[in-house]
């Protein structure tokens, strides 16, 4: 983006939905449509822009979060493609946390699923205004206005329609333009002919003379102005309207709903439009930015290869130039800019210089990771950090050749660099390195990279559950250690309480020591105690997780005492109480849906039941029965196979993470 593009011109968008949704086949032809590709890639022939990387066409799936710029009618957007299976989540994550629109693509016959209504949960926590584009309109048992239905049920939107679909099915042809009260009919799938502005047909007439008057109040209550003439009787114009129902969009009052099939190159064009119409410029989107001042800029994904380590970043305020030195407000470090790019998928164009709502790359910063802050002074505020989900999935992994190994953890390092979503950990019992993840696929993706990337050949044991280790009841002890071996002696007294917090809360930690009975340059020493023996508890050797530990008392030796000693008291301290507060093993519990033939839902209920798992509810989608059940991650290892056995090969499932959940006594001792 050049330096004299203003906020009213600019839109950073992604796009975000459930696998096979159709969201890379829509980026694909936004790329056509706005210029940027004189040819449709398509996801099936693995000859998409977007998903470059040879895994992603190898499996026809997105991995990794790809930007670009693109331009629309004198409007630029920088665009981000994102994942849709629930392993690459922390793409999503990311995405969102730095753009200012979403626009998420729902498939018109499944409706709402579950990474959709899990990226949906993502947009409303980072406040991102969105539209919703129902695609796949063209499928046998599409049916837009159940779609709709869905997202008003499950996600408790305010969506608001503001195009009908003309025909259903193969006969889907067009989309009513409730605003404008004008038809769009596309003749021919060829993507080079624009549709056709004609009159709503006289069948249509009816409903959509009804859902526009929805459309109009809807939009109306949320403005005084404009209410007012309508209680008068003034119907407001479409300018007003449009300018209202932008208003509404980027508050989050409401989202409006496009129809469309990106496939046959129907309605992507007035997706566009309403991209530019009703998602905010960088100035209007909640925690706006300014085009001056100091900079701060966001840090928000890493990218390495051969040339070195790419970092993006979404700029907040002031300017960003090639050869400046910034501070990494997070840690305190200085960090020179080399090359500073916009990208374009796998493409780069050098930049001189970003400024206030600019997304790009950054080469040159040696110890940024995600989540840190880019500012021009050392103290500067820090930047609201990117939350990472824990992961669920340990492999044990090592090299083939022990000349290997070097490679290996070069490698490791570098992914885990990358996907903070990876965790690398080694066990405690076995001194094996674990790599740690979202799921399979994620992990093999990451053993495949491993290979391909780093020329290392690995062996990897079978995938198991990452348990975690909590207490249920509160402790307290009192722990001296205490070393004389003939030199300086080691003295550290300390008294731990220790009690459970509520699932997810991790570990806090606090003193409440008082009148210096220990110095208090030592109590970082305890805390990092606590949390190095936090890594692997005592009762089963698990990361420990979800409580609280506060240093209540102690003392210290004018001479022996050092924050070693004081680290060594705290870890010590934490296993003896951990062992007195009732600790119990967490287990992984996912959300699974499994879409089925009817013939197949008894015996498919039926093993998920024999999995331990509990059904939550059932619901029809066209032809098919979509069974909701919460299943322990230990049971749900090799299920497709079993599934496809159950269903002669028809039916599917997703699943993804709900909550962890004590694991059973009789099961604890094997985990």
């Amino acid at each position: 983006m050049n330096s004299n593009i203003t906020f009213r011109n600019l839109r950073n968008i992604g796009v975000i939905a459930h696998v096979d949704a159709g969201k890379t086949t829509t980026t694909e032809r936004v790329l056509f449509y706005t210029g940027e590709n004189h040819r449709i890639g398509e996801v099936h022939d693995g000859a998409t822009t977007m998903d470059f990387d040879p895994q992603e066409r190898a499996r026809g799936i997105t991995i990794h979060s790809a930007a670009t710029t693109v331009h629309w009618h004198g409007t630029q957007i920088n665009l981000i493609d994102t994942p849709g299976h629930i392993d690459f989540n922390i793409e999503v994550r990311r995405s969102l946390r730095v753009l200012d629109g979403a626009v998420v693509v729902f498939d018109g016959v499944a409706g709402v699923e579950p990474q959709t209504e899990t990226n949906w949960r993502l947009a409303d926590e980072y406040r991102v205004p969105r539209i919703a584009f129902v695609n796949k309109l063209d499928r046998t048992g599409a049916d837009f206005d159940r779609v709709v239905a869905m997202m008003r049920e499950r996600l408790g939107a305010n969506v608001l329609p503001v195009q009908l679909p003309m025909g259903t099915e193969g006969d889907f042809r067009g989309v009513v333009d409730l605003l404008s009260q004008q038809a769009l009919v596309w003749d021919r799938d060829d993507a080079q002919a624009p549709p056709r502005v004609t009159a709503i047909p006289p069948e249509l007439i009816g409903p959509a003379q009804l859902a526009r008057a929805r459309l109009v109040e809807a939009v109306v209550e949320r403005d005084d102005a404009l209410l007012d003439a309508w209680l008068r009787g003034d119907s407001p114009s479409l300018d007003a309207l449009r300018a209202g129902l932008r208003a509404a969009t980027i508050a989050g009052e409401l989202v409006p709903v496009l129809a469309g099939s990106a496939f046959r190159n129907r309605g992507v064009e007035p997706l566009l439009d309403a991209v530019v119409a009703y998602l905010p410029a960088p100035g209007e989107a909640p925690g706006a930015v300014a085009d001056d001042g100091t900079l701060s800029a966001l840090a928000f994904k890493l990218s390495a290869d051969d040339h070195g380590t790419m970092v993006f970043v979404r700029v907040y305020r002031g300017r960003l130039r090639r050869g400046d030195t910034v501070f990494n407000a997070s840690t305190g470090q200085a960090e020179r800019v080399t090359r500073l790019y916009e990208i374009h998928a796998d493409r780069r164009v050098e930049r001189d210089e970003l400024v206030a709502g600019d997304i790009a790359g950054v080469v040159g910063l040696k110890d940024v990771l995600t989540g840190h802050t880019l500012a021009a002074t050392r103290d500067a505020p820090v930047l609201e950090s990117i939350a990472v989900p824990e992961p669920v999935i340990d492999l044990a992994i090592e090299p083939q050749q022990q000349a290997g190994a070097t490679a290996l953890a070069k490698g490791l390092a570098v992914l885990v660099r990358e996907d903070p979503s990876l965790r690398l950990r080694q066990d405690a019992e076995t001194g094996q390195t674990l790599l740690s993840g979202l799921g399979e696929l994620q992990l093999e993706v990451a053993v495949e990279k491993l290979r391909s990337r780093f020329g290392v050949a690995v062996s990897v044991g079978r995938p198991q559950v990452a348990y975690r280790e909590t207490i249920t009841a509160a402790a307290e002890v009192r722990h001296v250690h205490r070393k004389q071996s003939g030199g300086p002696g080691q003295f550290a007294e300390l008294t731990l309480r220790i009690a459970p917090l509520a699932r997810g809360e991790g570990l806090r930690f606090s003193s409440t020591v008082v009148g210096g009975a220990i110095p208090r340059e030592f109590i970082p020493a305890v805390e990092a105690g606590i949390r190095k023996a936090a890594q692997a508890g005592p009762f089963a050797g698990h990361p420990l997780v979800d409580f609280e530990a506060v240093l209540v008392d102690g003392s210290a030796h004018v001479r022996d005492s050092s924050a070693l000693a004081f680290e060594l008291a705290a870890a010590t301290a934490l296993r003896e109480a951990v062992l007195k507060a009732a600790p119990v093993v967490l287990e992984p519990v996912m959300a699974v849906e499994v879409v089925t033939p009817a013939e197949a839902l008894g015996d498919v209920i039926g093993d998920l039941l024999r999995r331990r798992g509990q059904v939550q509810g059932q619901d029809v989608r066209g032809s098919a029965v979509v069974v909701s059940a919460q299943v322990p991650l230990a049971q749900m290892f090799g299920y497709i196979g079993q599934l496809r056995a159950l269903s002669a090969g028809r039916a599917q499932f997703t699943m993804q993470l709900s909550h962890h959940a004590e694991l059973p006594a009789r099961l604890a001792q094997a985990a």
